[in-house]
């Protein structure tokens, strides 16, 4: 078993030809999450990215829930940058990342959230974007998964009213005092993420202070402030460019914009954190005399960076039930469970 979640438990598996997969399998007489599971098998079974997770196959039997995806060696976003309970998630296998590698994980998943919005034909709204649903294969390539709680609409439409549901802290403000989903509700969520990779801190951590809990609230006072760099992840001080961590910051502020029709697009967002890369990567090939202001041997100053505790919490999540999804086209997918060859499953 490689993870427990709401649904049920996630197991390594390999296939007769040699193919490593993640199993995940409900709960037997779990009901709650028959909604979801549905609702995963008709948005990924209509789509293909290279920055979203693939569903393999799936089994839909009796009281059997099971979903088959491509297995994703790294783990999850969240996995290397958290701490829980003094412990360090990561598996020997796992290692710090560097800021480059930071900045193209979050260029791949926004570029599988633009895809969902605009290119998939479905105007899929994921809504429920966080690190845990950023997964990493062998080459750090970020793919967004967990489509149980999306929502198919049509994109000649701004919002679609329905009932809440996602994870305290990643909520988007207005989705959850209007009851209107829309696409920047993703965008906002994603900029919960952006700041989460910077600071290496939980969405929510109530072990902090209070005006400090919610790492979106913190995270936009301070960069409204100008203070951006005080609360940057401490491994990363000499190594951001200070015109990159500005524009970062920006992109930021402009996601977590408390009325989405005044923010930007998954597209903007995309095309916002290139920018943010070229930036670094020019200045890296600088010389300092060059250019002072793109200098990458600009330090932040030690003393100001601010040392947040990085161990997390569970993030709570708030549901209010789903309406019904119409059926739609399955994949037959039968022969793939024959042959599984479950490593630690039961």
């Amino acid at each position: 078993m490689i993870g427990e979640g709401g649904f049920g438990k996630v197991y390594k598996a390999t296939l007769r030809n040699g193919m490593k997969v993640a199993v995940k399998r409900s709960e037997p007489g779990n009901g709650q999450g028959c909604p979801e599971f549905h609702t995963e098998i008709i948005v990924l079974s209509s789509i293909r990215h290279c920055h979203l997770v693939s569903l393999i196959g799936y089994c839909d039997e009796r009281s059997e829930m099971i979903l088959v995806y491509e297995f994703m060696e790294k783990g999850t976003l969240r996995d290397h940058l958290h701490i829980l309970n003094g412990e360090s998630q990561k598996s020997s296998s796992q290692s710090e990342l560097s800021w480059n590698q930071r900045l193209e994980i979050c260029i791949g998943a926004a570029k599988g959230l633009d895809y969902l919005h605009n290119s998939s034909g479905r105007g899929i709204i994921h809504r429920n974007v966080k690190s845990t649903n950023i997964l990493l294969d062998e080459d750090y390539v970020a793919k967004v998964a967990d489509f149980g709680l999306s929502r198919l609409g049509d994109l000649d439409h701004t919002h679609v009213s329905t009932g809440v549901k996602g994870s305290f802290g990643y909520l988007d403000p207005e989705y959850f005092r209007c009851l209107q989903l829309t696409q920047k509700s993703d965008v906002n969520s994603f900029g919960v993420v952006l700041l989460e990779v910077l600071c290496t801190r939980p969405a929510i951590n109530k072990s902090l202070p209070g005006k400090e809990v919610n790492l979106a609230e913190w995270g936009l006072f301070r960069q409204k402030k100008g203070q951006l760099e005080n609360i940057v992840d401490p491994l990363l001080v000499g190594k951001i460019n200070p015109n990159l961590l500005r524009k970062f910051g920006e992109t930021v502020e402009k996601g977590l914009k408390e009325y989405g029709v005044q923010g930007p697009n998954m597209n903007d967002v995309v095309w916002d954190l290139e920018y943010a890369l070229q930036l670094q990567q020019t200045a890296r090939h600088r010389e300092p005399h060059e250019d002072s202001t793109t200098d990458a041997s600009w330090v932040l100053p030690v003393p100001a960076i601010q040392q947040l505790p990085s161990h997390s919490i569970p993030i709570d999540e708030y549901d209010i039930p789903m309406d019904d999804f119409t059926d739609t086209s399955r994949l037959y997918a039968h022969g793939v469970f024959s042959m599984l060859n479950i490593d630690d499953g039961r």
